[in-house]
């Protein structure tokens, strides 16, 4: 249920993650994760509104976290850009319907959908990047094995 706008937030800022203190260009940290250039240039202007990375500009300039990856939760990043699509809610019972239990029936999907969203809301507001970039460089040192160890 995520949307292509909170994944690549959510890879634009682990990579950011990768390199605390440093200052990564939009274009650079495009490069580096293989994603459209504008896309993130526009998803970066958005978390910098939202109080997620600071920017600056110059020779030097580019985009760091604004707070540390372990302070950082999953949920404000997809909040900010609109990263997770919200399943719509049955407000009316139609008038033709001969029964309540017809009706949950007709919604059975609709109700799971939602029961699995409040279960992703409450599991990404528990997850911080600095788990996300954990699990990423696990991944990349079990897809290396010849990489070395993986530290921090």
């Amino acid at each position: 249920m995520l949307t292509r706008a909170g994944t690549i937030a959510l890879r634009a800022l682990v990579e950011l993650a990768r390199h605390p203190g440093s200052k990564i260009s939009g274009p650079e940290l495009a490069a580096r994760q293989g994603l459209p250039a504008a896309m993130v240039e526009r998803l970066l202007l958005i978390m910098r509104r939202a109080g997620l990375v600071d920017a600056s500009r110059g020779r030097s300039g580019g985009y760091q976290l604004k707070v540390s990856p372990q302070e950082l939760y999953l949920e404000a990043v997809l909040s900010a850009v609109g990263g997770w699509r919200q399943v719509a809610v049955i407000n009316d019972i139609p008038a033709n319907q001969p029964s309540a239990a017809a009706i949950a029936g007709d919604h059975l999907e609709l109700q799971l959908q939602q029961r699995l969203l409040r279960a992703m809301q409450k599991e990404l507001a528990a997850l911080s990047l600095a788990e996300l970039l954990y699990d990423q460089r696990s991944l990349e040192a079990a897809l290396n094995p010849e990489g070395g160890l993986m530290l921090g």
